[in-house]
């Protein structure tokens, strides 16, 4: 290995790849699901998972053992510690974008922003590859995207309408405008496709396919089993209880029952991450809402034999400073911060990577947005260097062509 050349070494790397992700998908119980838990603004890794006791830059939380001896994380998570077999963290992210709208795009991408490129996202990659065509429900969901950076989140880019994702927004989850199908909806479809037909025909493009998707989806979504997947008053009030009434529990809730019925990705999100003030207070008080609702989604998905088939993702767009700052809160920090990733596909119970006794620096296993990207790809069966058409007649792979996936926590 020392004796190759980049090219060399990613050439193998490549045929690697497709290899592993052809068994995968080849695999009866392979992986099509996956819940991605969005902490918009960036989670402070000091006070969640790499916590620095003893040090100045510690602040004032304590550790606390979790399931797996050695594995230590923050003390407002004690639900989550009890998952930890089922969980690997990474505690050695490094990426050199600190601000907000850049940072999201390119940890929802797997790309820094290029031009004129209108990468997908990553629910709508997984969509394109997992989702049925004839699915009443969408391949992708987005529940409660929050921010001026929420765009990047939910952008198919030039995988087109499509595979963009349906947004669940507001403190009821509901689907905007979403109402019972009347008996008389396919007639009247069916006679707004007839009158359109002409014009659709002679001016084909992005802009007519979106509106003949959302359409199409909303019809679709409109049909009884699609509509009641929403309904969350189906489910015990003692389950909702435990996934919390907070909107993120509610939507942690929501998103077991989409993939339960085959939704490929759903997103949720937790904002108020973005911490340069009362960092502590804030921290403790998201971690409230965090742990109930992340721990039960793992028992919930566990008990309803669901967890070997979705992979859950927890992650922010960086770190927070591992310096404290005088209105005792955290700032960006790209250089040294953590993920979490567990359930299908991933070999839980273990850490990647080691930072410094100060936090500031990667001292151990630096792991890149791209590595990290092609490590979910192969999770769900799906090949990281598969390319797909772009905007700009350029084929763009699935995960960056540099990408070096954590073998070691793939199952």
């Amino acid at each position: 290995m020392m004796n190759m050349n980049r090219r060399t070494w990613l050439g193998a790397v490549s045929g690697w790849l497709g290899a592993l992700a052809a068994q995968s998908a080849d695999h009866p119980r392979r992986k099509r699901s996956c819940i991605l838990l969005w902490m918009a603004g960036g989670p402070s890794q000091l006070d969640t998972f790499d916590l620095k006791p003893g040090h100045a830059n510690a602040g004032p939380f304590r550790e606390i053992a979790t399931a797996v001896p050695g594995i230590r994380i923050g003390e407002h998570l004690p639900r989550l510690a009890r998952h930890m077999n089922d969980l690997a963290l990474v505690r050695s992210m490094r990426t050199r974008e600190g601000d907000h709208g850049r940072a999201t795009a390119h940890l929802r991408t797997g790309y820094t922003p290029q031009g004129s490129i209108r990468f997908p996202t990553l629910g709508s990659l997984v969509s394109h590859e997992w989702a049925q065509e004839n699915a009443d429900l969408p391949g992708f969901v987005s529940v409660m995207p929050q921010g001026a950076f929420a765009q990047a989140s939910v952008a198919a880019g030039f995988l087109g309408p499509r595979h963009a994702p349906l947004v669940v927004a507001g403190g009821a989850l509901r689907v905007e405008d979403l109402q019972a199908r009347s008996s008389r909806a396919p007639q009247r479809l069916d006679l707004l496709r007839e009158m359109e037909a002409d014009f659709l025909a002679s001016r084909v493009g992005p802009g007519v396919m979106s509106h003949v998707h959302a359409y199409d989806r909303a019809d679709r979504l409109q049909r009884p089993a699609a509509a009641r997947a929403f309904d969350l008053t189906e489910e015990r009030p003692e389950l909702r209880d435990r996934y919390g009434r907070a909107p993120f529990g509610q939507g942690c809730l929501l998103a077991r029952r989409l993939v339960e019925r085959g939704v490929p990705f759903v997103e949720v999100t937790l904002g108020g991450w973005d911490t340069h003030n009362d960092n502590f207070d804030q921290v403790r008080s998201l971690c409230d809402v965090l742990d109930p609702a992340w721990a039960t989604l793992m028992e919930d998905l566990k008990q309803r034999g669901l967890l070997d088939e979705t992979l859950v993702v927890w992650m922010g767009e960086f770190g927070r400073t591992p310096g404290i700052n005088p209105r005792s809160g955290r700032d960006h920090y790209p250089l040294a911060w953590s993920v979490a990733l567990g359930g299908g596909g991933i070999a839980g119970g273990q850490v990647v990577g080691r930072t410094s006794a100060d936090g500031l620096a990667v001292e151990d296993r630096p792991v890149a947005v791209p590595d990290l990207i092609a490590t979910v790809c192969l999770a769900l069966g799906l090949d990281p260097a598969k390319q797909n058409p772009s905007n700009v007649n350029r084929p763009i792979r699935l995960a960056d062509p540099a990408a070096e996936p954590l073998s070691e926590i793939l199952s």
